[in-house]
């Protein structure tokens, strides 16, 4: 399929998720609303669907576990895995195995959502604000560390959830992901287990 048929599926899909999830009457979010629901979010997994610069797209499921955690399960044929724990990001691709790419979960944009303590409305973070009558969408950057890119995040709204993302880094390059409904339940440690999932990557 060629990019321009995955990228008006990918809108598509969206467009069709947000108009089920929306109230009658949306409203803008603000920061405060937006800081107090990401705060909120301590355990969730749903499934997302990622489209990444090339137009290649990839389907998964994704376990959130703040602060600091995030684990991204990918579907087959891909046998990669993406995950986050104690400040580093390590990232595994089982089809290739060798040696997994690691580096500092402060270099990603996605830190932001993954803090302790969200603030969008500290200095220099948020970069803009718009609504476009259904979602309410933020675009920031971490304050002390703008050189690694930004994250621009699309929420609806009764109630507030967050929908997508689209990280930019240094580069320019834009990789978006696309989440199903999360479930608040309860993540297991397990599946943050890094020394764990290396282990079954070298067997």
């Amino acid at each position: 399929m060629k990019f321009a048929a995955l990228m008006t599926a990918a809108v598509v899909t969206l467009a069709t998720t947000l108009a089920t999830a929306l109230p009658a009457a949306a409203e803008k979010l603000s920061l405060n609303q937006i800081s107090a629901y990401l705060n909120d979010l301590q355990s969730a997994q749903g499934a997302f669907t990622q489209i990444n610069e090339d137009g290649s797209i990839s389907t998964g499921t994704i376990y959130i576990k703040r602060p600091g955690r995030v684990r991204f399960e990918y579907n087959p044929p891909e046998e990669a895995l993406v995950m986050a724990n104690s400040g580093q990001v390590i990232i595994l691709d089982r089809k290739l195995g060798g040696a997994p790419e690691s580096y500092p979960l402060s270099q990603t944009p996605l830190s932001i959502i993954l803090a302790r303590n969200v603030n969008l409305g500290q200095a220099n973070m948020v970069q803009g604000v718009s609504f476009d009558g259904t979602a309410t969408t933020v675009v920031a950057q971490d304050p002390k560390r703008a050189e690694y890119g930004s994250i621009e995040m699309k929420f609806t709204g009764s109630p507030v959830e967050l929908r997508q993302w689209v990280i930019r880094d240094s580069s320019g390059s834009s990789t978006t992901v696309v989440l199903g409904d999360l479930s608040r339940t309860e993540v297991s440690n397990a599946l943050f287990d890094v020394r764990s999932e290396l282990a079954k990557n070298n067997r």
